[in-house]
């Protein structure tokens, strides 16, 4: 090992002096120095406490179940949610609801009609999961209010509730997206929990998400509410705070009471809301007249005709598989939808119309050729009475996907076919003239 010189402990203190800009005490007076340099007291200052009616917008509301505090949102006619103007919330008949929920919620005035989104202590669910904000929209003669009740700390659960509840006595249909699931259960947990009625009960619900799916899944990539209210009506969120954080930062919030972390929690709610009374304006109308609906791609036309057929509206449903068809799509769902009509149509009792399909599905390449060979065979066994064709589809279908049940069929065609031959020759046999002698 190289012992280190005087050399190299000055070329080293020349490096630093250059570094910390030559404010070093030369060697010989710190060495001189007996004295040990005074410790820096360092007093910790911890941050600023607000409270959330300090800092925010918003009141602080009273019961005789406690306190709690209340914000409210108003968003006038004129006002853009991206590309959609509140004032179109106006324009919703209440006869919408009846399409969509088929028949479970009788026309309403939307005046009576409250959207509801929740932010959880958690997303598990369960007794140990709080509703720590419950947003609530209505639709008003000049725009959307948007209220936010919120408890500050666990003891102020029961007020919220109580309060949230008075305020929904006032409404008659309550909706949510994938409220069915989550939100409405957990509420009414919380509610009986605190031994208090569940308000939800008295409401008739409506989960857009139900709804949503049907139409766009097959297009979209997802039918989360953030992903629709960006496709649909073109909601670009700026800087807002992912779903899966907000449980952290209300957990902050309790641990420091620094309330400006609750700012772009209350934004998040608000932004959900007036996003869900939006979207329902743009789902209903398509369950509310089908075959009217201003649907211009081919995949949620057959969402919506696959929804019309499990509803047993069938013609409707044949008027939608069109539709998407001439519309245009990929070519797995372009088979599908086609097939789908064939079994319309069959319930349709429109056996040519079924037989056009088939006979298209039986000539192309694709998933469901060999289903289309045994529908079109048993089509021309029972309808048609061409055995020779229904065998020679048979014959198609087990060369593409052998099964038992077209092996019956093949033996029972061919039965058929050696017996009717041997029929049509007896008759040919009886009817030969007699030679004379």
């Amino acid at each position: 090992m190289t012992p280190i010189t005087k050399a190299d402990i000055d070329r080293l203190r020349r490096r630093i002096e250059r570094i910390e800009g030559g404010r070093m005490e030369p060697l010989s007076r710190v060495a001189a120095l007996d004295e040990p340099e005074p410790e820096i007291q360092t007093r910790f200052e911890p941050p600023e406490r607000y409270d959330a009616e300090t800092l925010l917008d918003g009141t602080e509301q009273q019961n005789e179940h406690g306190r709690y505090f209340l914000q409210e949102r108003f968003f006038p006619l004129h006002k853009l949610h991206g590309g959609f103007e509140i004032a179109r919330l106006q324009d919703m008949p209440g006869s919408w609801l009846e399409g969509v929920s088929k028949g479970e919620i009788a026309a309403c005035d939307p005046s009576r009609w409250v959207f509801l989104d929740t932010e959880t202590t958690g997303l598990a669910g369960g007794t140990g999961t709080c509703a720590f904000l419950v947003g609530v929209g209505a639709i008003e003669p000049d725009g959307f209010r948007v209220r936010l009740f919120f408890m500050r700390d666990y003891d102020e659960e029961a007020a919220m509730l109580h309060g949230l509840a008075q305020f929904l006595s006032r409404y008659e249909v309550l909706v949510t997206y994938n409220g069915k699931s989550y939100d409405a259960p957990l509420l009414e947990t919380r509610y009986r929990l605190r031994r208090l009625p569940p308000p939800l009960e008295d409401l008739d619900h409506l989960d857009l998400l139900h709804g949503a799916r049907s139409l766009f899944k097959l297009r979209m990539e997802s039918c989360r509410l953030v992903h629709l209210e960006r496709e649909l009506l073109g909601v670009e969120r700026q800087g807002d705070l992912p779903g899966e954080l907000i449980p952290y930062y209300y957990f902050e919030y309790l641990r420091t009471r620094q309330a400006f972390k609750l700012a772009p929690m209350f934004h998040h709610n608000v932004m959900d809301i007036v996003s869900l009374a939006c979207l329902t304006h743009v789902v209903l109308p398509a369950f509310a007249a089908p075959e009217e609906a201003d649907l211009r791609h081919g995949q949620d036309l057959l969402g919506l005709a696959r929804w019309l057929r499990r509803a047993k509206q069938t013609d409707s449903a044949v008027a939608l598989y069109r539709r998407a068809i001439q519309a245009g799509m990929h070519d797995h769902d372009l088979f599908q939808a086609l097939w789908e009509q064939a079994l319309a149509e069959k319930k349709r009792a429109d056996h040519e119309a079924k037989a056009a399909i088939l006979e298209d599905l039986v000539t192309t390449p694709n998933a469901f050729r060999a289903k289309a060979c045994e529908e079109l065979a048993r089509h021309h066994e029972r309808v048609t009475k061409d055995l020779s064709r229904a065998l020679e589809l048979t014959l198609q279908g087990l060369a593409l996907a052998p099964s038992e049940e077209m092996e019956r069929r093949r033996a029972r065609l061919e039965k058929r076919l050696a017996k009717a031959t041997q029929v049509r020759s007896s008759l040919f046999e009886e009817r030969k003239p007699i030679p004379r002698p």
